[in-house]
């Protein structure tokens, strides 16, 4: 049904009042006769994720919210891994999950917050100071609350936002656009590496990850035992405890999301110096991304001009996936607040030079540091050839050959919908040895890794992907859940603190993939891309409403699709669509599927229905929100124009006043 001029006079009457305009709205009217595998599938893991939060809750940790842990902490490492626990629960709640998940997640953070301030680990509420690739696992559960309850979240999160934006806090630097140590936070006392004389290594470290500063030769009278080596002491100290690394990009993050709740110019501003600075870094460096700058500001002052071997950079311990993430993250983030995707290039440039060093090979014949992630993710495909990019650098070039990590590449093409980010997704595809729309049941601690077959459903080549992925969920929650079991009764030693992770039943991925439109989080520190949300109307909170299942089929700005089905056989559900993960996108117009004629029912005395004739109607729309009514047993297909990027992001909802508010001085975007 188009939109007629009263509809667009009442929300001009609501604005005026005060009061937010209602969005735009259709009605769905094809019959569900037959309910899709999807639908079905998509709900039951909603139940079974609701039974599987509560027992890890009953089982795992205390009244306050706090986690099961008589032990102490021995070093600065701990802090990501007990809120990392949690970091998708409240994301799980805006998806759809229960009413009291929220309330739920809030008292685990709350819990364990109190829980690591006793452990002397926190200071106001903040990690002390560590490096930002255990940051921003920390700050997930941070993210996804403020996201879910603005206003209760507001205060605490721009608490910590200027740690980093009040210079007087001791953690940046403006005169040299630098943060100013790698281990930061909420103690300006806190410097260095470590707390004792050598750094805490452990052997398994050293044959994993190799020597970080394997350039300076042994001291007079070496090799010395590691917990007695001069290098793992001050040369640490002076050449990787001071000064800026790449991996402290990720710190965008969590200014982005003070942006978000805001709008405050002050902390845009800062991510446009700082993300600015390691942009000309990079392209003083022919494109590629360097890590480390010291204290005034240039790339290898403390490093004899090496652009590698800053701490949690190119050389040690990780490489790409520490270096990488933290640049797209920083990187969506300037994007986000100027709406100049430019600075995604400094991210770009480096994914393809790695690219230009790929070898094809089978992951057996690869010097990859992490054989057992990949063992699991390659199965039986660990002896099959394929592409594998270098995720480290140092004196003796490239090395450190895994497979394809699709997390970066991805959220570059979910951002921009370009030709050009969509192409190298292509060019990969192309170039792997292995299926793209194969789907195992392995969940990695990051809770993400099918990428690459969500893409090849997107392309229109597997139209089984939804049921395949949704039961790929089921298994890996079902199979956390006799791990619980198993682990349940453990007294956790420090040593074991990632026994929580692993018994962590909530998994988020298929939904975020199959209802969002959208990629899971970039786990050190991202926020969430999403190219549509949802709210029940009538609960008046974030999420799918109970009985409904959603499926976005395209995400190509000239034709988003989603599918919703109301799988109730006597309740109407009211959704609302919102365009963006935030509310950035303006729906332009809907087209969408209805049913006219009840024919199909047929006659009194008739022994079956026939075919309903379903048609296709069009609306005219100027919103980030989109209402749809859907009756018992009914489903539509939408068909959604967007213009990206056109409104400022925030974490309002429909049912705030200035809900809808175009984004002044920024140019549309629509690919």
């Amino acid at each position: 049904m188009p939109l007629s001029s009263a509809d667009h006079d009442s929300g001009e009457d609501a604005q005026a009042s005060g009061h937010p305009a209602p969005p735009p709205e259709v009605q769905a009217g094809v019959p569900l006769l037959e309910p899709p595998g999807w639908a079905t599938a998509q709900r039951a893991l909603f139940d079974l994720l609701d039974h599987a939060w509560r027992r890890f809750a009953r089982d795992f940790t205390g009244q306050d919210g706090r986690l099961n842990y008589n032990d102490r902490l021995t070093t600065r490492d701990g802090v990501d891994d007990f809120y990392e626990v949690f970091f998708n629960w409240p994301q799980l709640y805006l998806l759809g999950g229960a009413d009291d998940l929220l309330p739920a997640s809030e008292r685990h953070w709350e819990g364990v917050t109190r829980q690591l301030t006793e452990l002397d680990m926190l200071r106001d509420e903040y990690e002390r100071g560590y490096d930002w690739f255990h940051q921003g696992e920390s700050l997930l559960l941070l993210y996804f609350l403020c996201m879910a309850a603005p206003d209760r979240w507001s205060e605490r999160a721009l608490r910590f936002a200027e740690l980093y934006v009040d210079a007087s806090k001791g953690n940046y630097d403006p005169e040299h656009r630098v943060i100013t140590r790698p281990h930061n936070g909420s103690d300006p006392d806190r410097s260095g590496l470590f707390d004792g004389d050598v750094y805490p290594w452990l052997l398994k470290e050293a044959e994993t990850y190799g020597f970080p500063l394997d350039w300076i030769p042994e001291a007079q009278g070496g090799p010395f035992p590691l917990s007695e080596d001069p290098r793992l002491g001050a040369q640490m100290r002076t050449r990787m405890g001071v000064g800026d690394t790449a991996v402290n990009l990720a710190a965008a993050g969590l200014v982005l999301n003070a942006w978000i709740l805001s709008g405050e110019e002050r902390y845009s501003d800062w991510i446009v110096e700082y993300v600015g600075a390691w942009r000309e870094r990079t392209q003083a460096n022919e494109g590629l991304i360097p890590d480390n700058a010291g204290p005034d500001g240039e790339v290898g002052s403390l490093l004899e001009g090496r652009w590698y071997g800053g701490h949690y950079g190119w050389s040690w311990p990780h490489g790409w996936h520490s270096v990488g993430h933290a640049a797209c993250v920083a990187a969506l983030a300037a994007a986000t607040v100027t709406g100049d995707d430019d600075y995604l290039s400094m991210v770009a440039t480096s994914l393809d030079t790695l690219i230009g060093h790929g070898k094809v090979m089978p992951h057996t014949e690869a010097d990859s540091s992490l054989p057992s992630k990949w063992a699991v993710e390659l199965g039986p495909d660990i002896t099959t050839p394929t592409l594998h990019l270098p995720f480290r650098h140092n004196d003796s070039g490239w090395f450190d050959y895994n497979p394809l990590t699709p997390p970066v590449p991805v959220a570059l093409w979910h951002h921009t919908a370009s030709d050009t980010d969509r192409a190298r997704l292509e060019r990969l595809r192309e170039a792997d040895g292995i299926d793209w729309r194969t789907v195992r049941p392995f969940r990695a601690k990051e809770e993400s890794g099918h990428e690459k077959a969500w893409f090849a459903f997107l392309a229109g080549d597997d139209p089984g992907y939804p049921e395949r992925i949704l039961a790929t969920a089921q298994a890996q929650v079902r199979h956390r859940l006799r791990r619980m079991d198993r682990y349940r009764d453990l007294d956790v030693a420090e040593a074991d603190i990632h026994v929580w992770q692993l018994c962590n039943p909530v998994v988020t991925e298929a939904l975020v993939q199959l209802t969002w439109g959208g990629p899971q989080v970039l786990y050190n520190g991202g926020l969430q891309q999403a190219r549509l949300r949802y709210h029940d109307a009538e609960a008046r909170r974030a999420g799918l409403p109970p009985d409904v299942a959603a499926l976005v089929t395209s995400i190509e700005p000239e034709a988003t699709t989603v599918e919703l089905v109301n799988l109730s056989p006597a309740a109407e559900r009211t959704v609302i669509v919102q365009a963006g993960a935030f509310a950035e996108h303006t729906i332009t117009a809907v087209r969408y599927t209805t049913c006219a004629d009840d024919g199909w029912i047929g006659d009194m005395y008739d022994y079956g229905h026939t075919e309903p004739v379903v048609s296709e109607t069009e609306a005219a729309c100027d919103s980030a929100f989109l209402t749809v009514r859907l009756p018992a047993s009914t489903r539509v297909r939408l068909t959604l124009r967007l213009r990206l990027r056109t409104r400022t992001p925030s974490y309002r909802t429909p049912f705030d006043t200035s809900a809808d508010q175009p984004r002044p001085g920024v140019e549309e975007h629509t690919s």
